[in-house]
């Protein structure tokens, strides 16, 4: 099956504490005051000081997403989910329990998110520009590609893809990518190392958004499955999906496939889908994008209300938002895959965060004379 399903290795958390229960019955309230905080604070008063936009030195185009607040997480009835997406064996809709409780989170601070997924040709500017390796090269063991005669079930896990092979890698997938188009074949230490690079040169913090701050940026208002609504056949009209044209090219799963077609078979240039309510394009398919955070199934029911950043430690990163070769349910804006940090696989890219610069200081009244500057 392909990396739609999730990594088997999951974290295995301890159970709450009593403590745990009483912050849980305190976050509505913390929740409440910080938000009403949040309104009346001076910075929340004058939004209109950052611009709505920015470009970097790589031609990255960075979207202000505004501080909110947002329900997060899914419980939607496995009698639902399996009406809804009957071509999938009832077993996979009880294997949701990371997705809840479903609980509302305050984004308290607005911050800067990629307009779109990192592409090809930014990525290549900053390996050429730092001299970085990226691990698939580095490391001499390659990435994942695809290839028309591979034959999946040669394979001990079946997977979709060949690899790891050091034929592919983030400059060869298996299948043609233009300068425009989202890098894939990247690892979560790659992510880390280019957000690292801009933030020493451009004197800025860029960053993974955490998985929090992705779904907020990805629901856009919404509390639908998708930011457009429910219905998973309307897909084709908003992302990059397995559908028709990718199904021709995969016959096994091809029952899995929305009915309609988006023009692509593997990945698409950037943007050419329109954007969600805050202006980011490709929140769902084209590339799975790599989060900050570390994955626990239990980390929902004890996940703080304000700012959440995950777990401490763990073993395996969070990815969210499916890819070209993705089947619709596994793309729902409460889905969570995760894996290795060196893992490398053609449907994962990834999107930074620039966080907003503080407000400069105002003037003080108190005198007008200047202090020297020694």
């Amino acid at each position: 099956m392909p990396l739609s399903s999730r990594c088997p290795a999951a974290l295995a958390c301890g159970a709450g504490s009593a403590a745990a229960g009483l912050a849980g019955r305190l976050a509505p309230i913390l929740l409440l005051a910080a938000a009403a905080q949040l309104a009346c604070s001076p910075a929340a008063a004058q939004p209109r000081a950052a611009p709505a936009r920015l470009t970097n030195s790589l031609g990255m185009v960075f979207v202000l997403v505004p501080a909110g607040s947002f329900v997060m997480g899914s419980d939607e009835r496995a009698e639902t989910l399996a009406r809804d997406y009957p071509q999938l064996e009832p077993r996979r809709f009880t294997q949701l329990d990371d997705e809840a409780p479903r609980h509302r989170v305050l984004i308290s601070r607005a911050f800067y998110l990629g307009q779109h997924e990192v592409t090809v040709g930014q990525f290549r500017r900053f390996a050429r520009a730092s001299g970085y390796r990226p691990e698939s090269e580095a490391d001499g063991t390659g990435g994942y590609g695809y290839n028309p005669d591979y034959d999946p079930a040669t394979t001990m896990r079946g997977d979709a893809f060949e690899g790891r092979s050091p034929r592919y890698s983030w400059r060869n997938p298996g299948f043609a990518q233009g300068e425009d188009h989202p890098v894939v074949n990247v690892t979560w230490n790659d992510a880390q190392a280019l957000a690292a690079w801009l933030s020493a040169r451009e004197g800025r913090h860029y960053r993974l958004p955490t998985e929090a701050e992705w779904e907020y940026a990805c629901r856009a208002g919404s509390g639908a499955r998708y930011a457009h609504g429910d219905d998973p056949q309307a897909l084709t009209r908003h992302a990059n999906l397995f559908d028709q044209d990718a199904a021709a090219h995969w016959p096994r799963w091809r029952a899995q496939a929305l009915a309609g077609r988006d023009g692509f078979a593997f990945t698409a240039p950037v943007g050419s889908f329109a954007p969600n309510a805050f202006g980011l394009h490709d929140m769902i398919g084209n590339a799975w994008e790599w989060t900050a955070d570390w994955h626990a199934d239990d980390y929902y029911a004890r996940s703080p209300a304000i700012d959440p950043t995950g777990p401490a430690d763990g073993d395996v990163r969070v990815r969210r938002g499916g890819s070209w070769h993705t089947w619709p349910f596994y793309a729902r804006c409460a889905y969570r895959n995760w894996n290795t940090p060196q893992t490398r696989y053609p449907l994962v890219g990834m999107r930074l965060v620039r966080e907003q610069e503080p407000p400069a200081p105002a003037a003080s009244p108190a005198s007008g004379a200047q202090t020297p500057v020694p």
